[in-house]
């Protein structure tokens, strides 16, 4: 028996896969928070804290194809809306409490993505306690590239990142640089969630966030993936 619906559910959010027809599904969106010791210093801590993550939903995806020019519109209520370049890793193969000697076998594949963030929003919301929601998980806050199978993707924990705005350089690091590796990122967060094939994990941004405006376009590159090309509009 098909089933009815009040209204038109919204179609699956899905990724492409370079060198594939089929798509990538998407189904949660974690992100984890401070995960480089510059980017961290920055924001005014210091430390190895333990990791902490938040959450984005599906559709705040924007898909960007290869060699494309994604469009994100300029967002509400904020005057300072800033890029976080970041590697994302989506996993094939769920589970829970998985070991971080495991875990790198749950990797489907890696792309570049931008966690864009309301800060002014965000900032107000750390003073005063309260979720941050409001600055992080908003409509179109996660534009990204296609994803490369991991047996594709080459070194990818030491691959260089970076993100370009108008041509110039504003955030450049190497993913070797991470607080808490993807393995051990992992193995936290599957202690929390039981992760499902289809979960995307935005890993943490280096140094460098800044603000951006209407008519900015921002390059975003990772070594062995395509790059992420995003104009504010």
């Amino acid at each position: 028996m098909t089933a009815e619906f009040v209204f038109t559910p919204h179609p699956v959010v899905s990724i492409p896969v370079v060198g594939q027809a089929a798509r990538f599904p998407v189904h949660r969106i974690y992100c984890v928070g401070r995960n480089y010791e510059e980017h961290a210093k920055e924001m005014g801590f210091t430390g190895r804290e333990p990791p902490f993550f938040f959450m984005k939903p599906a559709d705040a995806v924007v898909v960007v194809d290869a060699g494309a020019t994604g469009r994100m519109d300029y967002p509400t209520l904020t005057k300072n809306l800033h890029h976080e370049i970041e590697l994302v890793a989506a996993i094939g193969t769920g589970g829970r409490n998985i070991a971080a000697a495991d875990a790198m076998k749950h990797i489907y594949g890696y792309a570049v993505g931008l966690d864009m963030t309301r800060r002014d929003l965000q900032n107000d919301m750390k003073k005063q306690g309260r979720p941050w929601d409001i600055g992080k998980s908003f409509e179109q806050s996660a534009p990204i590239g296609p994803i490369v199978p991991a047996a594709q993707a080459g070194d990818i924990e030491h691959a260089g990142i970076s993100v370009q705005v108008g041509g110039t350089d504003r955030q450049r690091s190497n993913v070797g640089k991470l607080i808490w590796n993807l393995a051990e990122t992992i193995e936290h967060l599957s202690a929390a969630w039981e992760l499902q094939p289809g979960d995307l994990i935005f890993t943490g941004t280096p140094e460098g966030v800044a603000a951006v405006v209407a008519g900015d376009t921002l390059v975003g590159e990772i070594t062995g993936l395509p790059s992420l090309t995003v104009q504010i509009v």
